[in-house]
């Protein structure tokens, strides 16, 4: 497994993080039921209230809980950060920590791309995507996201944290 960081900068309209997302490459072996075989290992470490879907194909942001998700089919090109982010590529088996006010968006994927998704302590999620008028008060909600308890894929062996200090 290789794990990735990257920390992106507020650009205004999306505030991104002061923790660095991560991406964890090649986490999970590829058998047919990979999206339960994620979502087992997910719920292991309490990330929870699990879904399954792609990857919104415009900027987006989560200000009131972190997110997981696991790449269980296909490819896909992702740009986080915003648009002053980086363009990733994942694929199956890959895993993505999305630190609450962090931007994500799909550039192109394969046919067959698919997520599951999950919060830790199954919490509930909103949706923003860096309109006029949600700040400061997303800022405020994301400063009060509790620090989850385990990383969701290395429990507490690593991972948040590590680098989440």
């Amino acid at each position: 497994m290789e794990i990735q960081q990257f920390q992106f900068e507020d650009d205004g309209k999306i505030p991104n993080s002061v923790f660095p997302l991560i991406l964890y490459k090649k986490v999970f072996p590829f058998p047919d039921y990979l999206d339960q075989v994620m979502e087992d290992a997910f719920a292991k470490n309490n990330w929870t209230n699990a879904w399954r879907n792609g990857v919104y194909d415009y900027h987006h942001y989560h200000s009131i809980t972190h997110e997981v998700l696991g790449v269980y089919r296909g490819s896909a090109e992702l740009q986080l950060g915003g648009d002053k982010g980086e363009i990733v590529s994942v694929t199956i088996g890959d895993v993505i920590l999305i630190p609450a006010g962090t931007g994500h968006k799909k550039i192109s994927s394969t046919d067959d791309f698919a997520v599951l998704g999950a919060y830790p302590d199954g919490m509930e999620y909103d949706l923003l995507k860096g309109d006029s008028g949600e700040r400061p008060n997303a800022d405020d909600r994301i400063a009060k996201v509790p620090f989850p308890d385990f990383d969701p894929v290395l429990g507490d062996q690593g991972g948040i944290s590590e680098f989440w200090k």
